[in-house]
């Protein structure tokens, strides 16, 4: 069974009815965000936590270790070379002893879950990949919102992915999608995919009162914040680069995990570096809504 070593910080405000928000590495490693931009993320999404009086929850694997909380003189380990790893991962990274694993959505919330910390700020999702009904490609992400009870916070899934399905498996498998304060499926850098979210929320006390009753006890509930209006890309640049970049991956048989940082280095070009502006906008206001949601949460 996943049992996370969970830091003396995290474990005494959880102990002591504190809120609490995990974090994934992947962004923080060098496979999200490239130096020195990766410790900027970091920097904001626990400097936001940390000034709302929430106690940051790093997922990692560290030395063979599952950790939910890192001290602060860990944290350059996680900003380093890192192996990524889904939920499946996890359990050959402890076997194999990783230096260190950086988790990616579906492997911190099941670390959340099994360490008893309900609120999970991400960037963005992942989804069902377009062409799946050939190649089976679904993220495990989908599968983890699905099967542990965690709110995650993102700021939806990025276009290149099939978002209609997404939301489609989502509904499928009883997870609540809530649109925070907005009508519309957002698409990681631009506000709105064009789908409409099935339903929307004006507060924290909305997402809390979702997730004290659903139906599913082991369903987690999951928010979308749209990036913020000033630091959202321009969509059709984004839907140029995402069709060309697309058909080279299947010219160049770029298939599965591949195809998201193949995607996304395109974008970084196309729009002459103001991804990662965007990104490390997006991830802060993620880490915002998360936190007023896991003070509600204690507070209910």
């Amino acid at each position: 069974m996943l049992t996370p070593v969970v830091s003396t910080e995290v474990f005494e405000a959880i102990a002591s009815g504190r809120p609490v928000v995990a974090l994934e590495s992947t962004i923080f490693s060098h496979l999200g965000l490239p130096s020195p931009y990766n410790a900027e993320a970091l920097d904001r999404c626990t400097r936001v936590l940390r000034d709302a009086g929430v106690v940051p929850a790093i997922t990692a694997v560290l030395d063979g270790v599952i950790r939910l909380g890192l001290r602060d003189d860990e944290h350059q380990r996680i900003l380093g070379p890192a192996r990524k790893m889904a939920e499946r991962d996890l359990a050959v990274a402890v076997a194999q002893r990783w230096d260190v694993g950086a988790t990616t959505v579906s492997a911190s919330v099941a670390i959340a879950a099994a360490g008893g910390v309900d609120v999970f700020a991400t960037g963005g999702i992942g989804g069902v990949h377009r062409g799946s009904e050939l190649t089976g490609d679904v993220s495990a992400d989908l599968d983890a919102l699905a099967s542990h009870p965690v709110i995650t916070v993102c700021a939806g899934a990025k276009a290149f992915l099939d978002l209609a399905r997404t939301l489609e498996y989502l509904e499928t498998y009883g997870v609540p999608v809530l649109g925070w304060q907005h009508d519309w499926f957002p698409a990681f850098y631009t506000r709105s995919s064009g789908l409409p979210v099935p339903h929307r929320v004006e507060s924290a006390a909305d997402v809390v009162a979702v997730f004290s009753n659903r139906s599913r006890e082991r369903t987690g509930v999951l928010v979308t914040a749209p990036i913020p209006d000033g630091d959202q890309l321009d969509q059709s640049v984004l839907d140029a680069v995402v069709a060309d970049a697309l058909s080279d991956c299947e010219r160049s048989g770029v298939v599965g995990a591949a195809v998201t940082p193949f995607v996304l280095g395109r974008i970084a070009e196309a729009t002459a570096g103001r991804s990662i502006p965007a990104n490390l906008a997006l991830a802060e206001n993620n880490a915002r809504v998360a936190a007023e949601i896991a003070t509600a949460l204690v507070e209910r």
